[in-house]
């Protein structure tokens, strides 16, 4: 008897184990998407109709809810969206980070392979992260490093207040690089203007034209300067520069505080002048971080003293670029002829350290 009843409650939970394995066979596999039939997706408005990479965008119309691929015509660059968010009448979406700049068509394909093209701008402006240098003779190729450079149209080196704009050769293009020649010019420093498909945009850097500067060091010694430093002397090195063929190089001892010093005790030396507004140039680090001192005998501290504002900071190993003006620095004071400057170094202690210095000058 009570064997007959186990076997009857095994057999019914065999049966309700089965019927749930055939419900759940039964059961179509989604990804949470709207279960809506595929059918001619149709646009009413699209808003905005031009935006830049990250932007949101909707679309509005019929038939939307089963859109299952968003493509931006220009290169086939894909958009990620959310299909669990479709509905019938709209779909929101991201433009690609990766989008070509110009006007397009946005390709929308459901399940179907019905497909929706709905026209749109994309915004791609240029953007410069980083420059290969900064200074320029006629004919200096400098190497922009940014994005959406690959359908630049022009490139100018442009002073909007002064209204002089100087055409700059492009050499090459590509979507994250942007290689260019520079021009002769009137200017002693001026922005970079570069336009694509997109629109026009200023770089945030600064080119300084090297033969509008007032030169202390570039390949060699400016006019009327040479080496006057403390201790060991600077040498001059045609394997370590920034620019151009040469830099000098200054090896500082370990606790000796040494100092490299540019002097000009000829006629040639530099009364005061407010024309200039800067004082730039390159520094190259040493085994370590450190910090170095700009000096003058023009300043109110004297020449060879440790200034908090005059002070750069140097990464080991690298090639610093530094452009400060001159009226936050203790550089220069009115009536006084600019005879020497210099870097000082507090230490080395640890050990001697090498530094090399190049395109040292004064612009206005």
């Amino acid at each position: 008897m009570k064997l007959t009843r186990l076997n009857r409650i095994a057999g019914l939970l065999f049966l309700a184990s089965l019927t749930a394995f055939s419900i759940s066979s039964c059961t179509k596999d989604t990804d949470g998407s709207p279960q809506i039939a595929p059918g001619n997706p149709v646009a009413t408005k699209l808003m905005p109709d031009s935006a830049a990479g990250g932007s949101l965008v909707t679309l509005t119309g019929t038939g939307l809810g089963d859109i299952r691929s968003i493509v931006f015509e220009k290169g086939n660059v894909p958009a990620g969206f959310q299909s669990t968010l479709n509905t019938e009448g709209a779909l929101l979406f991201r433009v690609p980070s990766e989008v070509l700049g110009g006007t397009q068509n946005i390709i929308f394909t459901n399940s179907a392979g019905n497909t929706l093209k709905v026209p749109f701008k994309a915004l791609a402006y240029p953007t410069v992260a980083s420059v290969s240098n900064y200074n320029f003779t006629k004919g200096t190729v400098i190497t922009l490093t940014g994005n959406n450079f690959d359908d630049v149209t022009a490139v100018t080196l442009t002073d909007s207040i002064k209204g002089v704009s100087d055409a700059v050769t492009i050499v090459s293009k590509a979507k994250t690089q942007l290689v260019v020649q520079m021009p002769a010019s009137s200017l002693s420093r001026a922005p970079l203007r570069i336009t694509n498909g997109t629109g026009r945009i200023t770089s945030p850097q600064e080119f300084v034209n090297v033969d509008k500067a007032y030169q202390i060091f570039t390949d060699a010694y400016g006019t009327g300067f040479q080496d006057a430093s403390w201790g060991d002397a600077g040498a001059i090195s045609s394997k370590e520069f920034a620019s151009g063929t040469a830099s000098v190089g200054k090896n500082f001892q370990k606790g000796n505080w040494h100092l490299i010093a540019f002097a000009n005790n000829s006629a040639s030396a530099l009364p005061y002048s407010a024309d200039y507004t800067y004082v730039t140039g390159w520094i190259k680090g040493a085994s370590a971080d450190y910090s170095l001192y700009l000096t003058t005998d023009a300043g109110k501290a004297g020449f060879g003293d440790f200034v908090e504002s005059n002070k750069i900071n140097v990464k080991a190993g690298v090639w610093n670029y530094f452009k400060i003006k001159l009226s936050d620095m203790d550089f220069w004071l009115p009536g006084k002829t600019l005879k020497q400057v210099g870097f000082r170094i507090q230490g080395p202690d640890k050990q001697d350290e090498t530094f090399y210095f190049d395109d040292l000058m004064l612009v206005k």
